[in-house]
């Protein structure tokens, strides 16, 4: 299951006192009409006026210096008003990986704690680089054609920017570079490449496709219902009550912009149908992938919103939008954040069906999630982490959207499996090993595995925390988790895991989040929702340590 990573440049900044705070967070708290919404609560505008105060004052704790500039990522605002503001910064203009942090404020504002991506001050000698950038554009192109060794790939490209990386040791000037290009099939393959701009050496890599893999019949789903826009005589495949969300056909065709903003021109209309009923529940139809993509956008839009109080993805409330039918035999979904849409590949027939289950659409939609929040760094632990987000959320979704055609389960992606893959799901989260890759408990190679497979830690933990170890059934799943420890966990349910996970994404974990810090953030959350020593706090620790996460 797929995104795609983008850095954006932000507004001019205005430099208050050496630290860096953004022309439009000033005015937005200027300009604010009120300091409280009708609950009583800071608004947003209060709560940014609030964290720019904090920091002015600790700008040295911080690792703010005058050459550095901050964006505000995100805001998120406890029912007691607590305040929590997300960052970003840049370094005499350029991206810092792992700059990110979150300032935590009381509900009157005052300043509580502070997490940081990575901490230290950030100095460089010179933001002149050594390496060129056509230089590391062909280290990087180097670097796919080594990912795909004996494959022919087509229309390579590569595009190179200057960034400040504080996730790998001390701060280092490096050349970002995103590598694409075409398989034998004309489907989209890509790899980020972390190269040092002084020395030529590579500090990192890893795939830039993150993979998971009226009413409508759909393929996995039943009859579901569907909002639709009429557009003259036809009805259009988009829900203006879920921010124009829309489904669209991608005509089994690829474009190499699918790795770059210009995906967001195609394709550029919802499918149209003449009577408001869409697909037959079949694959012979080409709406019928169609309806699925379209439901699961909706039930996790709903989850979303009726769950976590957030109106969108971005919680903004705009909404994204699906391609379906893309590619050959195309065994892959993904989450492009640079067009804020979704991808969805036919699959192969033998390993896979048609990408478009419910879960696996929850899945994706939650990489747009993370990286509107913690923006997990896809590689190492934390790349594990993001993997594991999609994955808890992606089961939420399903056990929350109630279809008795396709019942809530742990499993991942079990109905695009076909029989000829040789198992019954892509991932399972009540024992992650059985897919013959993940990891069941943490360990200090962790970090060393694909992470899709380092991911299997935390969907253990999930299991565990929301069901508790041992043997059980599920919805007519049986399931049999244990635990790396040999002790014995008790689970407190699938809405306080996901509850708890939530405000640990989105208030606690940052870029570089490991899984000892997943522990501490989880525990913070659990103690800002249940109090400190509550039930929900042990099985928290519990559960980490469990999986061996201590």
């Amino acid at each position: 299951m797929s995104r795609i990573r983008q850095h954006v440049r932000g507004p001019r900044r205005l430099a208050t006192a050496g630290v860096a705070v953004t022309t439009a967070t000033l005015l937005a708290a200027a300009l604010s009409p009120a300091a409280a919404d009708a609950a009583g609560r800071p608004t947003r505008a209060t709560a940014i006026e609030n964290a720019a105060s904090v920091l002015v004052e600790r700008a040295a704790a911080l690792g703010l210096t005058a050459p550095q500039r901050t964006k505000v990522r995100d805001v998120v605002i406890d029912q007691d008003g607590a305040q929590h503001v997300r960052y970003d910064r840049t370094y005499r203009q350029l991206p810092v990986l792992g700059g990110d942090f979150v300032v935590h404020l009381a509900p009157d504002g005052s300043y509580r704690s502070a997490d940081l991506a990575t901490k230290g001050a950030i100095s460089l000698a010179s933001v002149t680089p050594k390496l060129s950038a056509p230089k590391a554009s062909d280290l990087a192109v180097n670097a796919l054609r080594a990912a795909h060794l004996g494959e022919t790939l087509r229309r390579i490209t590569a595009s190179s920017q200057l960034v400040v990386d504080t996730l790998h040791g001390t701060p280092k000037l490096a050349w970002q570079t995103n590598a694409v290009a075409q398989d034998s099939l004309g489907n989209p393959t890509a790899r980020t490449i972390l190269t040092d701009a002084r020395t030529g050496t590579r500090i990192d890599t890893w795939n830039t496709i993150e993979t998971a893999s009226g009413d409508g019949k759909s393929l996995y789903g039943g009859t579901v219902p569907l909002e639709t826009t009429l557009s003259g005589s036809t009805y259009q495949l988009k829900d203006a009550t879920r921010g124009n969300t829309y489904t669209g056909d991608a005509a089994n065709q690829t474009d190499l912009c699918v790795l770059t903003v210009c995906l967001s021109r195609a394709p550029s209309t919802a499918l149209t149908d003449a009577d408001n009923h869409w697909g037959t529940g079949t694959s012979a139809d080409r709406a019928s992938a169609a309806v699925d993509a379209q439901y699961g956008t909706d039930e996790t839009w709903d989850y979303y919103k009726d769950v976590h109080g957030r109106n969108g993805i971005a919680g903004n409330g705009k909404g994204s939008y699906n391609r379906v039918h893309y590619g050959s035999r195309y065994n892959n979904a993904f989450w492009d954040d640079s067009c804020f849409c979704m991808t969805y590949g036919d699959g192969d027939g033998t390993t896979f069906g048609p990408l478009v289950s419910l879960d696996v659409a929850g899945h994706e939609m939650t990489h747009g999630v993370t990286s509107k929040t913690a923006a997990l760094t896809y590689s190492g632990e934390s790349g594990g982490l993001n993997e594991a987000t999609s994955d808890i959320f992606g089961t939420l979704v399903e056990f929350h959207a109630g279809n008795a055609q396709d019942p809530g389960d742990y499993l991942i992606g079990e109905n695009v499996v076909r029989s000829g893959f040789g198992r019954g799901a892509l991932r399972y989260l009540d024992k992650p090993s059985k897919d013959g890759n993940s990891a069941d408990c943490w360990s200090g190679s962790l970090a060393d595995l694909d992470v899709h497979y380092s991911s299997g830690v935390a969907n253990h933990f999930a299991f565990l925390l929301a069901e508790g170890s041992g043997a059980r059934t599920v919805n007519g799943v049986h399931y049999n988790s244990p635990t790396c420890d040999g002790s014995t966990v008790s689970g407190i349910g699938r809405d306080k895991l996901g509850a708890i996970w939530y405000q640990a994404l989105t208030v606690y974990m940052t870029s570089s989040t490991n899984y000892a810090g997943a522990r501490t953030a989880t525990l913070n959350a659990a103690k800002d929702l249940y109090g400190a020593g509550s039930t929900e706090y042990n099985a928290v620790a519990a559960a980490w340590s469990a999986v061996s996460v201590g």
